[in-house]
């Protein structure tokens, strides 16, 4: 019952987190007109994911200490880029590039779950920076944008956080969901096939899935 309503309560505040990071996102990075977005569907969806996203870390990592409180920082930012990936089709480097030496301290201080040994950080490392440049090669056919570079920065933050096989669930995920999401679209005839549909929600979907969701080893 204590460990039910504790979930419940971490997800009330990924709740408010989730709504906060939409208004953040509403107002920064500053529109170039200067506008401030109204609540619309992207605030349900990024409150949405901020409750099941904090929810998932405590019901994981409650009875490792060290790892939820690392990972917590992970999830709390990558709401944010959520959400300012969803407004604007932006992942700030602010945000994105300080997860490298996040990763690093974390190793080193013992606190990730994922990558403990030398040679899990090097396989993360090649992994961090080979499949965001697989990635950067096959878009080049489709145009310049097929793939933002900041998704790409923040593939490499994060697969030195959960490690290289972890990283590939990332992409694999990222690419199902946003198969099925544009689908969706598609037949709900809020895009067409022209339309650009941002990659970098899904990617962080997959992220928090590597992170909260795939089996542990």
């Amino acid at each position: 019952m204590q460990e039910g309503l504790a979930i419940a309560v971490v997800a009330g505040l990924g709740l408010v987190w989730g709504l906060v990071a939409d208004r953040i996102a509403a107002r920064w990075p500053a529109h170039e007109d200067g506008s401030v977005r109204s609540v619309d569907w992207r605030t349900a969806a990024v409150g949405l994911a901020g409750a099941l996203a904090f929810a998932l870390l405590l019901n994981r990592f409650q009875a490792e200490p060290r790892a939820l409180l690392f990972l917590g920082v992970v999830v709390i930012l990558l709401v944010l880029l959520f959400a300012t990936d969803l407004d604007q089709r932006l992942l700030p480097d602010v945000i994105t590039l300080p997860l490298v030496p996040y990763a690093l301290v974390g190793f080193v201080a013992g606190l990730g779950p994922f990558v403990t040994t030398p040679t899990d950080l090097l396989w993360a490392a090649v992994a961090g920076f080979a499949i965001p440049a697989i990635l950067l090669v096959i878009s080049i056919p489709f145009g310049a944008g097929a793939i933002g570079i900041g998704d790409l920065k923040l593939l490499f933050g994060v697969g030195l956080i959960v490690g290289a096989g972890r990283i590939v669930v990332t992409v694999a995920v990222g690419a199902v969901a946003a198969a099925v999401g544009i689908v969706v679209l598609l037949a709900l005839r809020r895009i067409t096939l022209k339309s650009y549909v941002p990659y970098g929600p899904f990617l962080i979907g997959g992220a928090m899935w590597a992170i909260l969701a795939s089996p542990p080893g």
